[in-house]
């Protein structure tokens, strides 16, 4: 398999960290995304969005956006599994993950943080401000969630990882460009060092990628 993707992307790291979790290999094909690499004709033909991170199969199929790709993954691959079995904690990792992938990440990702730097003139002050603000609002909600749940774990659900664990990691790795601590939310910083203490998070973290800065 070949893995598009660009080493500080989130979502890229949320997959690396699956493809890690389930041993299975690929080739890193780094997109420098301040270059504009994401918006050249041909990574346009891989993802007409222009989004990293695009999984390319072996029999050349291309998959995009990366909790499809996780789930895909987890189908093909079942073992270890990403979700749980019983349906209503399935649900609820969902959740937790969506937390995350649905309500922090479309608000602070580059594109974003670039257009309202372009058309509103946000400072760089002023978009660590905006970044805050939705990492906060969030974050505020999950660790109320993890603290009080019965199902919370080692990990977000249980005592193994799976895929709100893996949305977590990427996004407190996101939050540290910015400067935002864990130490508010106590919960949320024991599961993340917990998970960066684990070979296949870490190999998965941003500065450990072949085209880090």
């Amino acid at each position: 398999m070949i893995l598009h993707n660009y080493f500080r992307s989130s979502t890229s790291t949320r997959l690396r960290a699956a493809l890690n979790l389930k041993g299975l290999g690929y080739d890193y094909v780094a997109l420098p995304l301040k270059e504009g690499a994401h918006r050249t004709p041909e990574f346009l033909a891989k993802n007409p969005a222009g989004l990293v991170p695009v999984l390319e199969l072996d029999d050349g199929t291309l998959l995009s956006q990366s909790l499809a790709i996780i789930e895909y993954l987890d189908d093909v691959h079942p073992e270890p599994p990403l979700l749980p079995a019983d349906p209503v904690l399935r649900a609820k990792a969902r959740a937790l993950a969506y937390t995350v992938a649905c309500e922090i990440h479309p608000l602070n990702n580059l594109r974003v943080l670039q257009y309202i730097a372009r058309s509103y003139g946000a400072s760089a002050e002023a978009q660590k401000e905006w970044f805050t603000h939705w990492v906060t609002e969030s974050f505020e909600a999950l660790e109320t969630i993890l603290a009080a749940s019965p199902e919370t774990g080692t990990f977000c659900i249980g005592d193994t990882p799976g895929l709100p664990d893996i949305c977590l990691y990427a996004q407190v790795w996101n939050n540290r460009r910015f400067g935002i601590a864990t130490d508010k939310w106590p919960t949320i910083a024991r599961i993340y060092a917990t998970l960066d203490g684990i070979d296949a998070f870490t190999r998965a973290a941003p500065p450990n990628q072949p085209d880090a800065e």
